[in-house]
């Protein structure tokens, strides 16, 4: 069984790129994502919101795919930007890694990040299901 992402009645309809409850499965493994940022494998820091938001989600990608996940499998996704930037530059990002998926999300704009060049950080949560043993034999 997978999450269930659900925008119940009673509640405004979602303002946004995503769904106001995720209920979980028993048996899920949960990946907590530590907050990415635009921040290249080599190292650098692209200068552009646009290009800063797309290497985020970019990097998240990649996290999933190291533990077998898709962008699918994410069920939490709090986002930072810096205010004063571009916020339809990350959500084209998130459309563009992410498709129509839509996790339980939070996003806010601070005064800054840790280090003034970065103007975006996403966290995230992705669940899978457990293998269960001797599944597999029969």
């Amino acid at each position: 069984m997978s999450p269930t992402f659900t925008n119940p009645s009673g509640v405004h309809a979602p303002l946004g790129l995503y769904s106001h409850t995720v209920s979980v499965p028993e048996g899920t493994e949960l990946l907590f994502i530590s907050g990415q940022l635009g921040v290249r494998p080599d190292g650098s820091t692209p200068s552009s919101i646009e290009e800063q938001a797309d290497q985020v989600f970019s990097n998240i990608v990649a996290l999933l795919r190291a533990h077998d996940l898709k962008p699918t499998d994410l069920i939490k996704l709090t986002t930072f930007m810096v205010a004063g930037q571009d916020g339809n530059a990350v959500r084209t990002a998130r459309l563009k890694h992410l498709g129509s998926h839509r996790p339980a999300s939070t996003a806010v704009f601070v005064s800054q990040l840790v280090d003034p060049a970065w103007f975006v950080e996403v966290e995230a949560i992705a669940s899978k299901r457990r293998a269960v043993a001797g599944a597999d034999a029969a």
